[in-house]
């Protein structure tokens, strides 16, 4: 059975807790979530670096909890749990600013509240260590403020409660495929399994992609790419949609016929997560790649390496064979997104099942910032293949 805590971290909601040095974010994180998640002292600084946890929170539901360092903290060390704090705000979805309602607010909360609001941010704040106080004056943040003790738990239950509302306010429905479907419709999915595929399991974007063709009370027909063609000759209808792992999309763009949609996994979560559009357009940059050119190619997950690994091996292998040129490829995995973007010629991401959405348009806003392109493992190749225009239709 599929519990709460088997939910993808990519699709909880993220709340990231932000202050400066003994606010007491984590004892005040220690009451919200009900555990020891984060170590607590009386000495500023005892948190060094993010902590994560995932979990269930009522009335929140599914949640990444982030614990993050004080950002006053001092010298070259504090100043890199610094910029890590700062690279947690990319995946927030919500953030709590934890004051020192004794202190009252310093320079530092003061330019987090700025970044917040740049960054169109929903956040609370939360004036903790109220039970210290004699008196407490009306607080000023038009709406966003609370008083909170973590060592009584004043003012817990309403944070929760309140930062339940504040993300509901936010959501908006998402699909990967559902809403490209009618009930009754077959969509047939193209599942090689090869020396790179998980044993015994199927991975994130399929079996997300499976759960929402179920949710649009459609049917789900699965086979490996071997079996493509004898597969397609036994449905008595036409599938409505085609979705290939995208390694394989050039044997099964030449083995589903032109009237039948075509496209791919990751170009499902490019919908799902990215920037369709942006995307497409940075596949193009594939064919201007020039010697030495500086590309890289990043994945949001950290895994085993295996000889045939798509990001390290067969990519790299493909866009030199299509731009017929030797760039410099350079890699990055996991929470490793570089700040600057601008020593490369071109980013390829891949799919970000990994990756909430906002953490996936933070990485390609910031490489749109730094006029770099930026494109996708499916979209680049298909247009490696000559049949991105094909795999977007079935979207547009």
């Amino acid at each position: 059975m599929t519990g709460l805590n088997d939910i993808p971290s990519g699709e909880r909601v993220h709340i990231g807790f932000f202050g400066v040095r003994n606010a007491g974010k984590s004892r005040l994180v220690n009451a919200v979530t009900g555990q020891n998640l984060s170590v607590v002292s009386n000495v500023p600084g005892t948190t060094t670096d993010p902590v994560r946890k995932a979990m269930e929170i009522l009335p929140l539901g599914p949640v990444v909890i982030i614990d993050t360092p004080g950002l006053d903290d001092e010298g070259a060390l504090g100043e890199q749990r610094v910029e890590r704090a700062r690279r947690v705000l990319a995946e927030c979805d919500a953030a709590v600013l934890v004051l020192n309602a004794v202190a009252g607010p310093s320079d530092f909360d003061r330019s987090l509240l700025a970044l917040f609001e740049e960054r169109k941010l929903p956040y609370l704040t939360a004036h903790n260590k109220a039970d210290l106080l004699e008196k407490r004056p009306p607080l000023k943040e038009s709406g966003h403020g609370l008083y909170t003790s973590a060592l009584t738990g004043e003012g817990v239950p309403e944070l929760k409660e309140r930062l339940a509302a504040l993300l509901k306010a936010q959501e908006k429905p998402r699909h990967l495929v559902a809403d490209l479907l009618s009930p009754g419709d077959t969509v047939l999915l193209v599942v090689p399994v090869d020396e790179s595929a998980p044993r015994g399991r199927l991975i994130l974007p399929q079996q997300q992609t499976i759960r929402d063709i179920l949710d649009a009370h459609g049917s789900a027909v699965i086979c490996q790419d071997t079996e493509l063609k004898g597969t397609l000759s036994r449905l008595a209808e036409k599938p409505r949609l085609v979705v290939t792992d995208s390694q394989a999309f050039e044997q099964v763009a030449r083995d589903v016929p032109a009237d039948i949609p075509l496209t791919s996994f990751s170009i499902l979560f490019a919908r799902y997560k990215g920037e369709l559009s942006a995307l497409a357009r940075g596949a193009e940059k594939l064919a201007q790649l020039r010697d030495g050119d500086r590309v890289l190619i990043s994945e949001g997950c950290t895994h085993h390496r295996q000889c045939g690994d798509i990001g390290t091996v067969k990519m790299p292998a493909w866009i030199r064979k299509y731009s017929g040129a030797e760039p410099d490829f350079f890699f990055t995995s996991g929470g490793d997104f570089p700040a600057d973007l601008t020593e490369y010629a071109l980013v390829v991401h891949c799919g970000g099942c990994m990756l909430n959405e906002r953490e996936m348009k933070a990485r390609l806003a910031r490489a749109e910032a730094c006029g770099t392109p930026a494109v996708n493992y499916g979209m680049a190749i298909a247009q490696m293949h000559g049949i991105l225009q094909r795999s977007l239709e079935p979207l547009l």
